[in-house]
């Protein structure tokens, strides 16, 4: 068995597609190779900013000789179609074999061998076809060659191929490039060419020329070094992974580097100084021991300086300080202006041509956080317990939120601030700060009206109003925040709705998933009793499945209470959901379950659809008809009364816990005590169970068949009180 090496250097490749295409590199050339019948023991993918590798392990010197067959005409098909199978298969017709389909016709087949073939010859097939199908993001087309758009096109202009089988140089020419042994080492510690032996010493080499294979690797020293020179200093590195991966793609020989900055942008809010940081400069943020942004940086070499890094981190400074002086202008010129006036500009900037200007928007979202006030749904106390609220999803610990600030205001401070924040909240849309960095968007807004004087309240709702934005950001607490956060959210999906714009399959252009995932987070966390308008529902419901499939939360137990219909609370939802996953894990929810089926199974091919309640009155049959009708009142099962017939003992036993049953279940489900009415429906089970077992529930006598399908549909209808159990899988 032998090692093979593919290495395709190029131009730099962008840092964000390295890892996908180690991916696709390998997906094709297992698919290219499988075409011969040949499978590496393993592979091997690497890249560097200049180079994407792949070593498969373990090949055959040759692939195994193959029989193929290929199905052709009938043998009484046409001339012309026995010809171009013929052309097809380069076969004559003697060579061809006859075979009996299952019809009885005579239908020709081909049978072709194909010996062996040195895999060497195979690689040198796979290669240009690899190159060819390969799915990057973008690419492009180089030299005079670009004038066509039949030219290769690559993600930057492929320079060189290294092939190697074992010892041997695969031969192989794609687009003029012909493979070899030879790559190219570091571009300014090793320009000169490398030559490459095998597999086995590729990555050694490549050290030795100042270029480590392996991401992996290069994130370790990164990470690594990054912590130590935090260290030293008194300093901590602000964790980003993503940054990590990122300057070790940029990298084929990291070096991290301490830098600072003048103290005096430290005046510039820290979102600003972390974004010009990380997003433009790809340099690492560190805090001071008390957790405070610190004047300093961690940039990541691609050199081993001889001056250890002195020229540059002060090349470094500089570029940093010119963005940081941009960032403190924009903030003093915004700080220039109040949220107020800039709000009023608003209404030049389009929200949707359907919907109007941003400056619409905002008016209705203000009616909307000041009506969700006025009509209690927002108080000014939202502390809760989740665990009260029957809350399963992500923040549900259990544990009571803390008391917000805002919390001793009236009713009618928060309604008024609710409306302030919202008619300001998206004021700093039109700041130079905001127009530099959009993702500050809400968070500068904050600054700016606490720097006006603004309410902290109205500040910090300002601030989070978008929030939760993902599944592991925080959700907002405070009352005035809850209310804009939830006005915001609940005015887009309402408007998108309304005019057709709803989400479809991968599409969701206005995030009105991720605005409905927000909703349910604030109301769930919050405890908040809000009913979902009616033509969101369904929408909604769809959103929680995938929330509540985060916290084990199963999809069909949703589905049984919203089968209901009726429950548009999702707080109460996720109580009745909660109970009954606990109901249904365990021993009497599974029997009762079993039970339930079996009853709503006989109900339905019986065509006994509808449920009665325990005040109807019985009727013993339609004699014309002969389908069954409405059960008997509960009591006629254990006096007789209305009926034609003695019940049998587990007869009239089911029917004495049904009474029991149905009335406490009832009572709790008013009172939200879900798992109080599971408990009265786990005490059907016994009886369900002897019904089953020593009734026949299809007499030959009508009125004992109609009774008993009665008592048959008295246990749907009570256990419908908690949720369809039609739904429930298993």
């Amino acid at each position: 068995m032998t090692d093979f090496l593919l290495e395709l250097l190029s131009e730099e490749i962008p840092a964000r597609m390295q890892e996908k295409a180690c991916a696709d590199l390998a997906r094709l050339f297992e698919a290219e190779i499988a075409k011969a019948g040949l499978k590496a023991a393993a592979i091997e993918t690497y890249a560097t900013p200049r180079r994407l590798a792949l070593i498969a392990r373990g090949l055959p010197a040759e692939t195994a000789a193959v029989s193929e067959e290929l199905k052709g005409p009938r043998a009484d098909a046409p001339a012309q179609a026995l010809e171009g199978f013929l052309k097809k298969t380069g076969l004559t017709r003697e060579q061809l074999v006859e075979r009996t389909d299952a019809k009885g016709n005579a239908v020709l087949f081909a049978v072709i061998d194909k010996p062996g073939r040195a895999t060497p010859q195979v690689l040198a097939d796979a290669i240009p076809a690899i190159v060819a199908a390969f799915p990057w993001p973008k690419s492009m087309r180089w030299g005079t060659a670009s004038i066509s758009s039949a030219a290769m096109r690559w993600v930057r202009p492929l320079q060189g191929i290294v092939a190697l089988f074992g010892d041997d140089v695969v031969d192989c020419t794609v687009d003029g490039i012909r493979s070899g042994a030879s790559t190219l080492g570091h571009r300014f510690h090793h320009p000169g060419a490398v030559t490459i032996g095998n597999a086995d010493d590729y990555a050694a080499k490549l050290r030795a020329c100042h270029v480590i294979l392996d991401p992996a690797e290069r994130q370790a020293i990164i990470r690594d070094r990054a912590n130590a020179l935090a260290a030293e200093a008194g300093l901590t590195v602000v964790p980003d992974e993503g940054l990590v991966a990122e300057n070790a793609g940029l990298t084929e020989w990291p070096v991290p580097l301490l830098g600072h900055f003048d103290t005096d942008f430290l005046s510039v809010p820290r979102e600003v100084i972390q974004l010009t940081l990380r997003t433009n400069q790809k340099y690492f943020v560190l805090n001071d021991a008390a957790g405070q942004l610190a004047a300093a940086f961690i940039c990541v070499a691609n050199v081993d300086a001889k001056d250890g890094g002195a020229a540059i981190t002060a090349g470094n400074g500089k570029v940093l300080a010119a963005r940081l002086s941009d960032a403190r202008f924009f903030w003093e010129q915004d700080l220039k202006i109040s949220l107020a006036d800039n709000a009023k500009k608003l209404d030049q900037i389009v929200f949707h041509e359907k919907l109007g200007t941003v400056a619409d928007k905002v008016e209705r979202v203000a009616k909307l956080a000041r009506w969700l006030v006025e009509e209690g749904i927002v108080t000014p106390a939202l502390a809760v317990t989740p665990a009260k609220a029957g809350v399963s999803g992500e923040g549900a610990t259990g544990q009571p939120h803390a008391m917000p600030a805002s919390a001793g205001m009236t009713k009618a401070v928060l309604a008024d601030q609710a409306e302030q924040a919202a008619r300001l909240a998206k004021a700093d849309l039109v700041t130079g700060m905001v127009g530099e960095f959009p993702e500050l968007q809400g968070i500068m807004g904050g600054y700016y009206a606490r720097a006006e004087g603004l309410p902290h309240a109205v500040a910090d709702a300002i601030r989070d109003h978008y929030k939760p934005v993902g599944q592991g950001d925080e959700v907002p607490t405070a009352p005035v925040t809850v209310a804009v956060s939830l006005a915001d959210k609940l005015d887009s999906l309402q408007q998108f709705f309304a005019i057709g714009e709803t989400p479809t399959g991968s599409k969701d252009p206005f995030a009105l998933r991720r605005s409905a995932l927000g909703i349910i987070r604030v109301l769930t966390d919050n405890g908040l009793r809000f009913a979902i308008p009616a033509d969101l529902l369904d929408f909604f419901a769809d959103r929680l499945k995938v929330q509540q499939r985060e916290a084990g939360v199963r999809h069909d137990l949703i589905d049984a209470v919203f089968a209901l219909g009726g429950e548009d609370d999702l707080v109460r939802l996720l109580a009745r959901v909660k109970a009954l996953q606990g109901f249904v894990s365990s021993e009497e929810g599974a029997n009762l379950l079993a039970g339930y089926k079996r009853a709503a199974n006989i109900l339905k091919k019986e065509g006994f659809e509808t449920s009665v309640t325990p005040a109807e009155a019985g009727v013993s049959g339609d004699g014309a008809s002969g389908q069954p009708q409405a059960m008997p009142a509960s009591a006629g099962m254990t006096d007789q009364n209305g009926l034609s017939y003695a019940p049998e003992k587990e007869e009239a036993d089911l029917a004495a816990a049904l009474d029991v049953a149905e009335p406490k279940a009832a009572s709790a489900v008013a009172a939200e005590d879900f798992e109080g009415a599971m408990q009265a429906l786990a005490g059907l089970r016994g009886p369900i169970d002897a019904f089953f077992d020593k009734v026949t529930v299809n007499d030959a006598d009508p009125a004992k068949r109609t009774a008993r399908l009665g008592l048959l549909s008295r246990i749907r209808a009570a256990v419908h009180e908690v949720a369809d159990f039609s739904k429930i899988e298993g």
